[in-house]
Order: C-alpha cells, then structure tokens, then sequence
C-alpha cells in the first residue's frame, strides 16, 4: 500500500511541474524556451467561454441536467469523478481507479485529457487488455500519457504537447476534426469539467 502512495505522490508533483511549463498551450515548437514564450503569450488569445462540445460521439452523452453523465453535470465537478458518470467511459474509469489515479487527476489545477471509449478499448484484445489492467506500472504509464497540461481550446489542440507520463501526443487537424498521434479520432471534443478539459477518442494511445 506504501508504494503506491509514495507513486501518487511523485505524479502529482510532475503534473505541478508540467502545468508550470506548459500549461497554457501546446503548440509544435522547436525548443522548451520557444514552447514557454508560447505559453505565456496564449492566454490573451483565449476565448472567454468554451466554444461548445463537437463531434458525432457527443450525441451518446445524456441530455438530462440531472444525469451525473450530462455536460452540465461534468462541468461541475473534477475530471475523475466527471468520467465516472459517462456512459461512454466506463472503461477508463475501472483503469484509472486501478491505476489509483482518482485522487492525482480529480487535484489536478488545469489539464486536458485525452478520454479513450469503451470502444477503444475494445480494439485491445482481452487477454493483452487483461495483462495490462493487472499490471500498475504499465498501466499508469498509458494512462497518464493521455494527459497534458493545461485547459487546451481547440483552437490550441494542434500541435505536439508533452504529457504526464513525458512522452509526446501530436494532435493534427482544425475547427471540429482533430486527430492523435495519427490514427485516435477526437469524437467528442471540448467537454468541460471543473479542472480539465476532455477530448474523447476512438482509440487507445500507447507511449514509446
């Protein structure tokens, strides 16, 4: 148990760190000097509001205000505890409470997460699926490379951002049609909770 205290504790410090360096904008750069002039410069050209949810996926999203899994209802609460009423995420939420991420992810100040479907999951076979949920290491590692930090509109989406787990995601892509890493579609993008913004995708990301 002390282990993966100690391990929630050391994540928690890297998203402080990685929201101090980038957590206003991701854009393709060609040095972390360049990346943080970028980052500082953002915010002035970030709309007041959210420009609105997009995608075919959002239509799966319940409606109802009152359902815990509507975007009026995420929009209050922490990204965690967000996906955890979304019919459409059911399956990250079993992985990212085996991995004891709630806690990292629901404190977090401003990230944005990449949120894979049931659907995406799917696509992994269920015996590699089934090796990788009893595996704490690995699966912390695939899951934190789905988060990045700061609040990323969509008008700041393309372009490559560095994650959690260190690696990097690159978004390709404008207006309402956005790929990650080349092949992940964004079905649902722009969702807003109290602490992230969430882009679903159709596939799952796996780091290098």
């Amino acid at each position: 148990m002390k282990p993966k205290k100690t391990f929630a504790a050391v994540l928690t410090a890297g998203l402080a760190a990685l929201a101090l360096s980038a957590c206003g904008g991701g854009s393709t750069t060609a040095s972390p000097t360049t990346e943080t002039s970028a980052a500082v410069a953002a915010p002035s050209s970030m709309p007041a509001e959210p420009a609105g949810e997009f995608g075919p996926g959002c239509a799966a999203v319940p409606t109802d205000p009152a359902n815990a899994g509507s975007f009026e209802a995420m929009a209050k609460v922490p990204v965690a505890t967000a996906a955890s009423g979304n019919p459409l995420l059911s399956t990250l939420v079993t992985a990212v409470k085996k991995a004891n991420l709630v806690d990292t992810l629901n404190s977090a100040p401003a990230v944005t997460v990449f949120a894979p479907t049931n659907d995406a999951f799917a696509k992994i076979p269920q015996a590699d699926l089934d090796k990788v949920l009893a595996d704490n290491a690995t699966l912390t590692k695939i899951l934190t490379y789905h988060v990045v930090a700061g609040k990323l509109t969509p008008e700041q989406l393309a372009g490559t951002h560095k994650t959690l787990q260190g690696g990097e995601i690159t978004v390709a892509g404008s207006g309402t049609d956005f790929t990650a890493n080349g092949a992940a579609k964004v079905v649902c993008g722009n969702v807003q909770t109290a602490n992230a913004t969430v882009y679903i995708i159709d596939s799952v990301l796996m780091p290098k």
